[in-house]
């Protein structure tokens, strides 16, 4: 008999897989291919507090082993999340974590406020948003800032709080720990890598935004190292992610010590991939004798 469950912050889910932030949306587009009642959760794309517009468009691009997106964020704002995309998400027996977006702390706070009272289960915070405030750098790389954040929004958070991590920094653990210390439930990791993709014959970026964040088997190794790296500095739990595309993988970032595992590019190219990956998580759990996850979390030394 095997256990898949795992507890993150008071919180239970019946298996260690969600979707990564704005790769499902809210799991309409995937209903015909992929079961949610068998997701531990749903990571839903990001919110504001009002409605953003994103980037120009060419905002996507395919590159060797993943893509390159400048989406933006784009999004209809809470007040459309809390009506439309709350209520389809409740008909299934999982989890909803509502990833969080701003551009001044200020923004933050006010999404964090109108969000904590909705039926949410948990809400992840994206400080890899630029702030604008500072010259557009995003909040994520810096720890004086990652401590103001997240401390702001600890205040007014009535959810537990998981902080998503950017791998765009010098030290992952340093900023882990600046995460945990100002009051962080959870970590997630990695976010996407910044990238560039060049038209050759029209000599000119491909994307309007000339840069993008780069996701898919290419970030793989790095962000199963920055979790092995974390997991030894914070004592919070990590939801590890980056490159997922089969189980193999997520046992992979689960021995390097991840409490769960967040599925992303994957979905665009197999739209059962989630589903694919609790099977063989599951499969690989049986035939391996391992009666719960705890007895493979964290081993790496």
């Amino acid at each position: 008999m095997i256990d898949t469950r795992v507890k993150i912050a008071g919180v239970e889910f019946k298996n260690p897989v969600t979707t990564a932030s704005g790769t499902f949306g809210s799991g309409r587009e995937y209903g015909e291919f992929a079961d949610i009642n068998r997701l531990g959760a749903v990571t839903v794309k990001g919110v504001a507090a009002e409605p953003w517009l994103g980037n120009d468009s060419p905002r996507i691009a395919e590159v060797y082993g993943g893509m390159l997106n400048s989406v933006g964020l784009q999004n209809p704002g809470a007040e459309y999340f809390i009506k439309e995309d709350i209520p389809f998400l409740r008909q299934f027996d999982t989890r909803i974590i509502v990833n969080v977006c701003g551009h001044t702390i200020d923004e933050y706070v006010k999404a964090v406020e109108i969000l904590s009272e909705a039926d949410v289960d948990m809400l992840e915070l994206n400080i890899s948003c630029p702030n604008v405030k500072e010259g557009g750098m995003a909040f994520g790389t810096d720890c004086k800032m990652i401590e103001k954040v997240v401390g702001e929004v600890k205040k007014k958070a009535k959810k537990p709080l998981i902080v998503k991590m950017s791998p765009n920094v010098t030290d992952i653990t340093e900023t882990s720990k600046a995460a945990e210390a100002a009051g962080a439930d959870a970590l997630s990791m990695i976010n996407t890598i910044t990238g560039m993709k060049i038209d050759i014959y029209r000599r000119k970026p491909v994307l309007a935004n000339k840069i993008g964040g780069l996701s898919g088997p290419a970030v793989k190794p790095v962000a199963v190292r920055m979790v092995w790296q974390s997991a030894k500095a914070v004592r919070i739990p990590i939801i590890g992610m980056g490159g997922i595309t089969t189980a193999e993988d997520a046992i992979e970032f689960i021995m390097a010590g991840a409490s769960m595992t967040a599925v992303g590019t994957a979905n665009f190219t197999n739209p059962t991939a989630t589903m694919d990956i609790i099977s063989g998580i599951e499969k690989f759990m049986t035939e391996n004798n391992i009666g719960s996850l705890d007895e493979i979390r964290g081993i790496i030394e």
